[in-house]
């Protein structure tokens, strides 16, 4: 067995269990917090587009935004000039999420990198960063599940 892959694998079911928990408590399934990240950056993208920006299929973004239209988080609109692309759009209550999420991500990070010097969480980020350039050159293609994409 690889002990790299058994590490990155059971530290990552490790950190996706305390994410998706923050999620839950702020109301959100794990992965939508990525699609209103994407919307914060820039409200108003079409389904391809938020696919495209964080690797996933546009089915993938079609299913969770149903979701996310019926708790109340986004609005689908047609687009003014073309009627053929619908774009998503933010709530008021999808807005106010974004200073939770983003504090709770924060306080995550920190808590579980607590126990690394400065140079050592670069170290880190520098590396992950090389892996996950890796990881996608190898897939070739988009991810199926939002829940797993990094910030």
């Amino acid at each position: 067995m690889s002990a790299f892959l058994d590490l990155h694998g059971n530290t990552s079911k490790a950190l996706r269990a305390l994410a998706d928990r923050d999620m839950r408590r702020l109301g959100l399934h794990l992965g939508q917090n990525h699609v209103l990240a994407v919307l914060w950056d820039q409200d108003g993208r079409t389904p391809g587009e938020m696919a495209a920006a964080l690797n996933v299929t546009t089915p993938t973004i079609v299913k969770m935004a149903t979701r996310m239209t019926t708790a109340g988080l986004l609005v689908r609109r047609r687009d003014d000039r073309d009627n053929r692309l619908v774009r998503l759009w933010l709530t008021d209550k999808g807005r106010a999420l974004q200073e939770p999420v983003e504090a709770d991500r924060k306080t995550l990070e920190d808590k579980v990198t607590a126990a690394l010097t400065d140079s050592e969480r670069a170290h880190l980020m520098t590396a992950l960063a090389k892996i996950h350039t890796s990881a996608l050159e190898l897939l070739g293609g988009p991810i199926e599940d939002p829940g797993t994409l990094p910030d």
